[in-house]
Parts: C-alpha cells; structure tokens; sequence
C-alpha cells in the first residue's frame, strides 16, 4: 500500500478579511495535523475571500494577500498544504494555488480556464495559466485543478493524470443554486473514471453578497465511486485515507488512458516537482469516513436561504433585522428563515395595519410572531396613508383613486421600516419574491425598499413548498395554516387579489421559468401549453419592469439564473417580442 490522509477543509471566509481568513487557514491546518493527515487542501482564493470583485485592482490589497500567504507557509511544518490565493508577477495576476510544503513554497498552480459568465467575470481580473505541475509528495502524484479547471475533460486534469498525478485536487468556490450538488457529483466521478485517479472535490462554505456557497466536498476513487462527501451549508474538515496504489490496479484493467496517450491529445506541459521529506510515519488516529446524505430539493433551498441571511447580516456587522409583518406568507417565511439564521432575539417584527387590512391578516401576523418567540410592534399607517391623500388632494383631485392611491400605503410602510432601521441601526429585511420582482408588482420607495431581499429569487410557488418544509421540520404550524390557504393579497384597496393583476402563480411561475431563466420565445412557450395571450403579457411585464429591479436590495440567489449577476439586461431597450 501507498496510503496518504488526505484532508479537505471546507470553511466560511469573508472577502476582504485577509487576516481573519488566514488565522482560519491556520486553524484547520493544525486541526489537520491532529487528524494526522499528510495533505491539506483550502478553497479557492480563500486568503482574499470569493468573489473579492474591484478589490483585485488594488496593488496594495494583492501584495497583503501575497503577505499573508507567507504566514501560511512558514506555518506548514509538518504537512503539505494546498492554499487558494491571488498571485501576481508584476505584470499579470493569476487565480493560483501555493503549495506549501514543510515550510517552504514548492510551487503553484495557475487556474487555467477562466470562467466568465453567470456570476463571474475572472476575465477581468486574471490572466490563464497555462502550465500544469505534478507534486510527488511521499511519492504520490498529486495534480491541482482550480474550480473551472475540472469542468473541461481535456484539460489540467487530464494532462496531470497522464503526467503521473494519482490524486487531483480540486479547489472550489463554487456557488449553490438548486440541484447543483448532484450535478457535480456526476462531473466529480466521471472526471476521476476518465483519469483513472482519485479525484477530490472541495468547495467553500458561506454567504457573500448574494451568493451562497454549499460546501458539499467529495472524493471519487479512480473507478467513478463516491467514497467521501462532506455536509451541506457548514464548515467542515473531512479526512480521508487514500491508497494510491489503486490507481496501478484500476489502469492495469483499463487501457483506455494508454490509448489516449497513443492518440497524441494536445495536453497542457506538465512540469513533475518532487517535494523532499521522508514519508510520514507517525501514528494517524483511526477514521470513520462517511458520505453525508444530501439534503433534499427543498430543504437545501431553506438552508441556503438561512446561511444566506445570516452570513449577509452578520458579515456585515448588523445585530437586529426588522420585518414588516403583513399575515401574508412571503413576511412570514421571511421572518422564520430570519429566526432560524439569527436567532428570535435578533428579530423584530412590525405590524403596520391600514383601513383594508382584514382582521384574518392582523390575527395571522400576531400568531405567527407568537408561533416564532419575537417582539412585535404595531405603527398604524392610517396617518401618514391620509396624510398623503390629502397633501395631494390638488394634483390628484380630476382622477379616480387607483394604482397610485394604493401605492402610498406601501411607502407609508417603507417609511416606518426605513426610520426605524435609521433609529435602531435594525436591517430591513425585503419579502418581496422572484413573481412579483419579475413582473413590477412592486412598489418604488414601497415594498421594494430595504437591506436585504431574502426571497428575491424565489419564486411564489417555492413559497408555499418552503413555508410547508420549515412547518413540517419544526411539527407544527409555526407559519399558520391559514396563511398557506388564504388567497395572496397586497390588500391595497377592499376585497384585492393578486389574481386580480397576475395570472395564477401556478401559471405564472412557469412561465417565468421559460422566458427568464431558460430565455425561450413566446411560441416555445406556448407550445408547453400556455395561452398565447396569457404569455405574452407576462413577456410585456417583465420587459417593461426592469428598471424597477435594479433599485431594488440584492438578495440570495437560488435559481440558476437570478436577476442581477446572472440575466443582466438593458434598462433602455426597445427589443421586443410581443
């Protein structure tokens, strides 16, 4: 046997907090001493933080990343350690990782493939490498890939494993959106089946800005199996004992590596470094690897959403969130993801009653803060509401009261939220959702202002299948039943429906999957069964809304195409389709 303990250390960083992010490096790395492990692995850029965005273009930020680097290595006794972080020579800048190796810097690896769409734009910032080093430690060939690197099937990994790497290690800052998980648990195998090499996957945990990363690091064995997978949405350190000598085995059974060596494939160089030490002999600690059940579709959306919210608030320095409480289950969820990430003394809920406000809504408000353990308080906006009718009674008096008459409620309400996040230093929390963002039901200086937006990418229906998973998790109605079967309502003027402006969300919210997220045309849409008409002025709706979203909070995505970093369209724009 040929073994190694392998350790993957899946953890929370914050961009920018280059010392905090180190001393974290340096925790795990002498967690993994203690597990005995010989080879330890961080996420991707994990001194500066991902995605550190503009703050790349600041010489001084570079060179303390490259400063705290250091620290790292001449921390390294004892071990090897695969850390993410910013190289630069001067004149280009690489997405690289060092490997440290009993005190020393070894070498680095330079992320060859850049990616550059969806949320990210390393374009901008990085230059490819193009060089693909093996490091021998002990003897064993351990090849890096970095993120994208694993994603193209002729690439580093390849050339690695064709170079004599027996393990590839992928270091990830990959973000979450539903279902991804399984996706790359697939690529992970198939890639370690096509190199005939242990393959392991490690990915960071944490929210930043609005996106969520979820962890769920995994290891493939040289035959495509599954062997270890950490948790989702927490830090974690998972070791793993290897025996490169499976790698010889499985080849010898299989040619097909020989026979793409024979093709002559253009690979990338691969430069072999052997790193000096004697093999590492000391006692390991038995181990009781396992493979962590994956969470389930909409269990996973929940903790995205909670890990989202809480790393949002506290990262940045807030203590309290406030909610405006309407009965309706878009603040209802809000309120209990924010319970569930903060905790309820961190929570503040306000009532805001209006003369449409129905007693059912009033009464599922006030259960539902009881339900969740949180302080409430009522302001009444019937004053401000009336004191604006008649600040406007000129200008408005040759009209009929309508859409902008009801509007003043909404702001009324953002008024009072807003003031007491400026009295109390309290984070609004938004609970508007990806149906109503996309089509404008929203207000201006009304619902759509705030801090932070929760569910901006969630669509209704996830709505009411999240409100249902967080009663089922709890056995109870923490959300009242009543708010999942009541009509949803703005509950702007007497007897008002959503339905009354929007298709049903049944309806709705697929066709909003077609066009936003999967950009499908108006007659791809109705052949999937949906009225024409109906179609087309959901089209209409979100064309002639975008304007509205860019002024409204970020939020967490979950989808694999939010508004905002992922779709980003022209506000002036004259294409249209229907």
């Amino acid at each position: 046997m040929r073994p190694m303990r392998l350790a993957l250390a899946q953890i929370n960083l914050t961009v920018g907090d280059l010392e905090g992010n180190t001393s974290l490096v340096l925790e795990y790395m002498e967690r993994a001493r203690q597990c005995g492990a010989d080879v330890v692995a961080f996420p991707e850029m994990c001194l500066t933080g991902y995605p550190p965005e503009d703050l790349l273009l600041k010489p001084h930020f570079i060179a303390r990343n490259r400063n705290e680097m250091e620290r790292v290595v001449a921390h390294s006794q004892g071990l090897t350690a695969i850390v993410g972080f910013v190289e630069s020579d001067g004149g280009d800048t690489y997405n690289a990782a060092a490997v440290a190796h009993h005190g020393k810097l070894a070498g680095v690896h330079r992320k060859a493939y850049l990616p550059n769409y969806g949320v990210f734009d390393e374009e901008r910032y990085f230059k490819a490498g193009t060089e693909s080093p093996v490091f021998l430690v002990n003897g064993i060939g351990i090849g890096i890939n970095i993120c994208e690197d694993i994603w193209y099937p002729v690439g580093p990994g390849l050339a690695q494993s064709m170079g004599g790497a027996e393990l590839i290690i992928v270091i990830n800052a990959s973000p979450f959106n539903a279902g991804k998980l399984r996706f790359r648990e697939r690529l992970v195998c198939t890639r370690a089946a096509d190199y005939e090499a242990f393959v392991a996957y490690l990915n960071t945990v944490g929210g930043q800005d609005e996106l969520v990363f979820d962890g769920g690091s995994l290891l493939s064995d040289p035959s495509g199996n599954l062997i270890a997978r950490a948790g989702q949405f927490q830090e974690e350190l998972l070791v793993v004992d290897i025996d490169a000598d499976e790698v010889f085995r499985v080849s010898l059974h299989d040619p097909r590596s020989r026979r793409e060596r024979s093709r002559g494939t253009a690979l990338p160089e691969v430069t072999r470094v052997n790193l000096d030490g004697a093999p590492f002999t000391q006692p390991k600690p038995p181990l009781t690897p396992g493979i962590a059940p994956p969470l389930e579709p909409t269990a996973e959306v929940y903790h995205a959403l909670v890990m989202g919210t809480r790393d949002y608030v506290h990262k940045n320095g807030f203590q309290k969130v406030v909610i405006g409480l309407s009965g309706g289950i878009d603040s209802s969820l809000v309120a209990a993801i924010a319970v569930d990430a903060l905790g309820r003394e961190s929570v503040m809920g306000v009532t805001m009653p209006s003369r449409y406000t129905s007693e059912a809504s009033r009464r599922d408000a006030q259960l539902l803060a009881q339900n969740l353990g949180i302080e409430v308080i009522q302001v009444s906006i019937e004053e401000p509401f009336s004191g604006f009718l008649r600040a406007l009674e000129g200008p408005f008096s040759s009209t009929q009261p309508g859409v902008a008459e009801e509007n003043l409620q909404a702001r009324s309400r953002a008024n009072i939220l807003l003031s007491l996040s400026n009295k109390f230093g309290w984070l609004v929390l938004t609970t508007g959702n990806k149906s109503e963002l996309a089509t404008g039901y929203a207000t201006l200086a009304g619902d759509l202002s705030g801090g932070f937006a929760v569910i901006r990418d969630v669509p209704k229906t996830l709505a009411f299948e999240l409100t249902r998973y967080r009663n089922q998790a709890a056995g109870q109605d923490i959300i009242p039943e009543s708010v999942l079967t009541k009509p949803p309502s703005a509950e702007l003027r007497p007897d008002q429906k959503d339905s009354d402006s929007l298709p049903p969300y049944e309806v709705l919210d697929p066709i909003l999957k077609a066009y936003v997220e999967e950009d499908k045309s108006l007659a791809e849409i109705v052949t999937l069964g949906y009225d024409e008409a109906t179609v087309s002025q959901v089209m209409r709706m979100v064309d002639r809304n975008e304007y509205k979203r860019r002024q409204g909070p970020v939020g967490i995505k979950i989808t694999p195409r939010a508004f905002g970093r992922d779709r980003r369209m022209p506000i002036v724009n004259r294409y249209r389709e229907c």
